[in-house]
């Protein structure tokens, strides 16, 4: 997933105050909730030397609606510059905090990247269809709902026998086909443009396949048809958001797959995947990474082993220490992180994804892979560890 709305941080030296807090407001109570456990989260922050300055723009910003049905988190961070990421979180965190240190919290709020699914929900019916677009988080924060309108106007099938019924029932047939064409005309025209990762498609049980048939390939290809919902009054909001959630969650599975799938091929081919935290600082320092691929152990911000790197002031700048940094010539800005936060860091510097690879996945020395966006005969390979009879090394590490 990709996660350069964390890019901002980049270039900004620190200190970062991170907050991890529980957004969730359904009514009146629900904002003096979140009011309250801001205040105390201001006070976290305030005792660890948080400057005032800092600690109000963050307060303009959390106490801010997200306009988020249900329990849902917010994680923020700032530094004297002003609020660099505000980012919704699918769910609210175990513990609500905050932090002020020389780095940011990543990689918690990569794993909300990881988490969120860019969609657009199209409810149609014979006449025209409602669209609703998330945000680049995945919400849908606003009722505005876009509609497209079809030319026309014979929808119905009215009985009128004889000759005349064929002619009404064809003209009604014809109405329904062009009203899709423009609906799936629209629609192209709008995912090239926004660019959805899923097109959640719902309505009329003959309209959704008569779209369906009028988008081009490639549209069609993302669609997903999700049952409940519809244009017309006595739609079952609950019943059809919990199929919304239920085709979104099989969307990051697949999505999550695909990655993990391609990591396990190229690591048999032993030319576009790497794995173990050296190996993986070699390609990011040289600019291959197309996808990070970290173990669930890595959620936190802290490494499973305490192990750390050292960067530079660009994010090419990785190395496993601060003597191959200067080798490079790299003299000023050199900064020791953990492993977890240096390896995202570089990752958002290069455009590439960060994956978090569910327990027993894939195979990772150290918790650790990539996939490549190349490869060359300097490109690390983890076939001579394999073949070399030296599994106490992969045994060990293996996450």
């Amino acid at each position: 997933m990709k996660i350069d709305w964390l890019k901002p941080l980049l270039g900004h030296p620190g200190p970062f105050a991170t907050v991890y807090i529980d957004a969730t407001r359904a009514n009146e109570v629900g904002y003096r909730e979140v009011e309250n456990r801001w205040k105390g989260v201001r006070r976290e922050l305030h005792q660890q030397g948080a400057p005032d300055s800092v600690l109000d723009a963050l307060e303009e910003v959390a106490l801010r609606p997200t306009r988020v049905a249900g329990p849902h988190g917010r994680v923020l961070i700032a530094d004297e510059d002003g609020v660099l990421v505000d980012r919704v979180l699918q769910e609210p965190p175990a513990m609500t905090q905050g932090r002020w240190d020389q780095v940011p919290a990543l990689l918690q709020a990569a794993r909300a990247g990881d988490e969120a699914v860019r969609h657009v929900r199209v409810a149609v019916d014979r006449t025209g269809a409602d669209m609703v677009w998330s945000d680049a988080a995945g919400y849908v924060t606003s009722a505005e709902t876009e509609t497209v309108q079809g030319d026309h106007d014979v929808i119905n099938k009215v009985s009128a026998g004889g000759w005349g019924q064929r002619r009404v029932e064809t003209r009604a047939e014809d109405s329904w086909e062009r009203n899709a064409e423009t609906v799936a005309a629209e629609l192209e025209r709008q995912v090239g443009e926004h660019r959805p990762e899923v097109v959640l498609l719902t309505g009329d049980v003959r309209s959704v396949p008569l779209v369906r048939r009028a988008l081009g390939r490639a549209v069609e290809e993302i669609v997903v048809e999700v049952p409940g919902g519809g244009r017309a009054a006595g739609i079952q909001e609950a019943a059809f958001e919990e199929h919304v959630s239920d085709a979104l969650d099989s969307f990051r599975e697949r999505r999550r797959e695909k990655v993990l799938a391609e990591f396990r091929q190229e690591q048999g081919r032993e030319s576009g995947a790497v794995t173990s935290v050296d190996d993986v600082v070699t390609v990011l320092s040289r600019g291959q990474v197309e996808e990070l691929i970290l173990a669930d152990a890595y959620a936190q911000d802290t490494s499973p082993d305490g192990r750390t790197l050292w960067i530079g002031p660009s994010p090419m700048h990785i190395a496993a220490s601060r003597s191959e940094l200067e080798a490079l010539g790299v003299s000023e800005g050199l900064e020791e992180l953990p492993a977890p936060i240096a390896l995202v860091r570089a990752a958002i510097g290069q455009d590439a994804g960060v994956t978090f690879a569910p327990d027993g996945s894939v195979e990772l020395i150290g918790g650790v892979g990539a996939t490549l966006r190349w490869s060359d005969e300097g490109t690390p390979k983890e076939v001579a560890a394999t073949m070399s009879g030296d599994d106490s090394r992969l045994r060990g590490e293996v996450i």
